[in-house]
């Protein structure tokens, strides 16, 4: 083997273990977001929002979500009333137009080959996670975590949540990847020590990341780069 390549191989991160943010990053969850949030918003009588003022609300959990979308003047009361009913109706909301981005499967499909531990990490209320994992991912991942859930984790950046998952898949911090959309999501790798890639197919602009101080290890333009990072032998 040439030195160049012996140099290249000892140069490859050992990364066996991948864990994802979940809406905007693995599923393209915004139509039904926005249909969601309107059809409540609705019943409360408050006015409903366009597709790109509930893009700017997502990426932080639910009731991030409805506290901004509800009117700046609503009582505390009323605004946590809205974000209960949300949530009871997302048990029975049928999420049909939400998706995986293009390449996903295929890329989990790919890593899972390589042999590498898969989970999710999400600031979307745990049994939201549940419920759309089953239906859009189902077999697809080891783990899948959100808010509040069994282990009751905090919302990102907090690093609690991410700790656990790698400890659950039975991995170190040094051979984590973990991905998302959000510098949020990049925040939240440093906070674990993890290698941190951002995505810019999600719900954010790519700027956002040097904009915020949270600039990932690697931006992905599409799966491929993520599969790349794999470094255990098929």
């Amino acid at each position: 083997m040439a030195a160049e390549e012996m140099k290249a191989q000892a140069l490859e991160p050992p990364f066996d273990t991948f864990i994802f943010d979940l809406d905007g990053t693995l599923l393209d969850t915004l139509d039904d977001l926005m249909v969601l949030t309107n059809d409540v918003l609705a019943e409360f009588d408050m006015p409903t929002h366009t597709r790109e003022e509930i893009n700017s609300y997502v990426g932080n959990g639910a009731a991030a979500l409805i506290y901004q979308a509800v009117p700046a003047d609503t009582p505390p009361a009323v605004a946590d009333a809205c974000l209960a009913r949300w949530k009871e109706a997302y048990d029975r909301y049928p999420n049909d137009l939400t998706k995986p981005y293009p390449g996903i499967e295929s890329m989990l499909a790919e890593l899972r080959r390589h042999g590498c531990n898969l989970g999710i990490l999400s600031n979307k209320f745990d049994r939201g996670v549940t419920f759309i994992v089953e239906k859009c991912l189902a077999g697809q991942v080891d783990v899948a975590h959100g808010e509040g859930g069994e282990g009751h984790f905090p919302r990102k950046p907090d690093p609690t949540g991410l700790l656990a998952t790698i400890e659950e898949l039975g991995s170190t911090p040094a051979r984590t990847v973990y991905i998302g959309d959000s510098p949020g999501d990049i925040h939240a790798a440093r906070n674990a020590g993890c290698y941190a890639v951002g995505v810019d197919w999600g719900y954010h602009d790519p700027a956002d990341f040097a904009a915020e101080g949270w600039e990932p290890d690697l931006l992905a333009s599409n799966p491929e780069q993520i599969v790349a990072l794999a470094s255990v032998a098929v």
